[in-house]
């Protein structure tokens, strides 16, 4: 019935009794994980049109009790962050934001008291971020990459048969340039709600080809209790802005591995994964360019 697997017989018996050898045996096994020293973690990114922004943070033990004040004691405070554009360099402000929650979210910006510190990402410019933090010295440069854009967007019955029937899948139409390495993070707005990231792709598979009918998900909290199924597409009166975003290379690898990260989390299974930052200097996380482009359209009723 299966004459495919008869040539993997001996694989599947020697699996089967390694198996078997493994459950017979009982022992206590202690294993003694050593504590790393935290780690620098960025999370940046500078848009067009838009001012840069840093998040600074550190690592947090992977036993730790997980809290707000725990968070908020993992920001990194008295930085010296700077973004240069190889013609102009400015210092960013750290700037607390309280979060209603009696605790505090921190985010270094532009100092909006100093005209002169004013920078807003433009595309097809290279962009250096330094960080000095406790006398080490952290760099990444990134690029706002010149958007394509998609040729049209539309809402259409979902591609997956889970859905109420009121949902609606946005769908887009996209020509892929004919020089391989384009790669496009997108989040999705509904109504006035702040933008979500949804997705990411690289062009390998469809250089300089027209692409109809790319399924394209709402993005929600990955922190939400209530259903991803329903969360991922839209409804009826729902005014939803696409922001299609260009990514260089360094950017796409990380938020790649960090969804591959993201899904193997709770699987046995699964092969540790190394996020691919962009930082040096054994700094983790990302220094991001967007080159975004904004597309509205009404869900009819």
């Amino acid at each position: 019935m299966f004459p495919t697997l008869t040539k993997y017989k001996p694989f599947i018996i020697s699996a089967l009794l390694l198996t078997c050898i493994l459950l017979s045996c009982e022992k206590t096994i202690h294993i003694n994980l050593a504590s790393s020293p935290p780690q620098v973690v960025v999370e940046g990114a500078i848009e067009t049109n838009l001012p840069p922004y840093v998040v600074l943070t550190s690592t947090i033990g992977f036993f730790s009790n997980i809290n707000f004040t725990t968070l908020e004691n993992s920001f990194l405070h008295g930085a010296n962050v700077q973004v240069s554009d190889g013609t102009s360099t400015i210092t960013l402000k750290e700037y607390s934001i309280d979060t209603g929650n009696n605790n505090k979210f921190y985010i270094y910006t532009v100092d909006t008291t100093n005209p002169a510190g004013l920078m807003l990402g433009q595309v097809n410019k290279y962009y250096t971020l330094s960080i000095t933090y406790n006398g080490t010295t952290y760099t990444s440069v990134t690029k706002i990459p010149n958007p394509k854009g998609i040729d049209s967007m539309y809402f259409g019955t979902p591609v997956n048969s889970n859905y109420s029937d009121s949902a609606q899948q946005l769908f887009v139409n996209y020509t892929d340039p004919d020089t391989l390495g384009n790669y496009v993070r997108y989040f999705t707005q509904i109504n006035s709600q702040p933008f979500y990231p949804s997705q990411i792709f690289s062009d390998i598979l469809i250089n300089g080809q027209v692409v109809l009918k790319i399924p394209i998900y709402a993005g929600y909290l990955d922190s939400t209790n209530a259903n991803g199924d329903s969360l991922s597409y839209f409804y009826p009166g729902d005014t939803v802005t696409l922001k299609w975003a260009e990514i260089d290379k360094g950017v796409y690898n990380f938020w790649n591995s960090y969804g591959f990260a993201q899904n193997a989390v709770g699987n046995p299974f699964s092969s540790p994964i190394n996020l691919q930052t962009n930082m040096t200097n054994g700094a983790l996380g990302v220094w991001a360019g967007y080159g975004s482009l904004l597309y509205t359209k009404v869900v009819l009723r």
